[in-house]
């Protein structure tokens, strides 16, 4: 699922009609194969623009430059993450063993890195040299925390608004920074690290929330 356009930071110009915003999807589709298959430095807008069938006037109408390119493809693909996430909290999963749960929330992040490789494969070059980046993954870690806390309050209720808190930012950033690094491992490793993860997790968790503790109503 593509991220709004008229939502993307770093873009000279908001596309208002569908036309526009279809464009606008075009470059960023081209541009994340071009930068996984031959690496982000080595792009340019004018390839970009030529591989899109855009012309390049039409591409700086929108983007700047390659960096608010590299930008608005960071928020469509920490939008499509928070989607998955909120998706997965849905009502009914409240009903769920612990273990399921913490199953389901392994399981589905480390789905998104599968389906979206463009995610490792272009950051990992980018890593590091570009604020911006690096302000948009903040952004959506804190959103991913109090989305995490707030399920959590609603499942158990034996805790105080700081705990959840601080309960689901070890969660993020554990969880989030042990399935990065298993997408630079071997397959069979990587599967061993995903299951790991799924091990320290429900460990985690179940040191506050055994299943046997009473969930609010």
């Amino acid at each position: 699922m593509r991220a709004n356009p008229s939502k993307l930071p770093g873009m000279r110009r908001q596309p208002r009609q569908a036309r526009s915003q279809e464009r606008v999807n075009q470059i960023l589709d081209v541009a994340e194969q071009m930068f996984i298959a031959e690496g982000y430095n080595a792009t340019t807008t004018k390839a970009i623009a030529a591989r899109a069938q855009v012309p390049i006037g039409s591409l700086y109408q929108f983007f700047p430059d390659k960096e608010a390119i590299l930008q608005a493809l960071a928020t469509r693909y920490t939008e499509q993450l928070h989607q998955r996430f909120t998706k997965l909290h849905a009502a009914e999963i409240t009903n769920l063993p612990l273990s399921t749960y913490v199953e389901r929330v392994i399981d589905a992040t480390n789905q998104f890195f599968t389906d979206y490789p463009g995610y490792h494969a272009i950051f990992m070059q980018v890593q590091g040299i570009m604020s911006e980046l690096e302000a948009i993954e903040t952004t959506v870690d804190v959103q991913l925390i109090r989305d995490w806390a707030s399920y959590l309050s609603q499942r158990y209720s034996n805790w105080e608004h700081a705990d959840y808190d601080a309960i689901a930012f070890v969660l993020v950033k554990a969880i989030g920074t042990l399935l990065w690094l298993s997408l630079s491992q071997e397959k069979s490793f990587r599967q061993h690290l995903v299951a790991e993860t799924k091990r320290l997790t429900l460990s985690y968790l179940q040191s506050y929330f055994p299943d046997s503790l009473t969930r609010s109503n």
